[in-house]
């Protein structure tokens, strides 16, 4: 599948939109068929709802000025990414130091445990097997390049 040459462009215009604001980076730019941007952008700290709408503001101008789409036939969503969204980038990974991730690896085995440690080529999570005082907990480095995908879990 051919990558849409205006997602370059989408991802130029965002982190230009950005450049001042260094807590907050783009994730991704996807485009859907017709022409439905979606684009994630992220915080050190999360990102509330205002900002997203002030950058949704803010890029939609930035599209329409540059005419990308004849008689403005796109639409555009900016959000932060949900939870049931795969960690993309390693920002990702730090700022959720201390949270319990379910990591799908490249045989398609899963380990979950709490988030301890990020390093440029490898995350360390604490597995916990048993229960009680039967309970064994210890440290998994996995490097970055046997990860499928990691995703936060939600624990109550």
């Amino acid at each position: 599948m051919a990558t849409d040459p205006n997602i370059a462009t989408i991802e130029q215009m965002l982190n230009g939109i950005l450049a001042d604001e260094p807590a907050y980076f783009l994730v991704s730019v996807t485009i859907n068929t017709g022409n439905n941007i979606k684009v994630f952008v992220d915080g050190d700290e999360g990102v509330k709802i205002e900002r997203c709408v002030s950058y949704n503001r803010r890029l939609y101008k930035l599209i329409e000025e540059a005419g990308m789409y004849p008689e403005g036939d796109f639409s555009l969503e900016v959000s932060s990414p949900g939870i049931e969204e795969p960690l993309k980038l390693h920002r990702q990974y730090t700022k959720n130091i201390g949270r319990t991730v379910l990591v799908q690896l490249a045989d398609d085995s899963e380990q979950e445990g709490v988030l301890e440690a990020v390093a440029a080529s490898a995350i360390t999570i604490l597995t916990t097997t048993g229960k009680g005082k039967k309970a064994v907990t210890e440290q998994l480095v996995i490097p970055f390049e046997n990860i499928k995908s990691t995703t936060v879990q939600i624990k109550f």
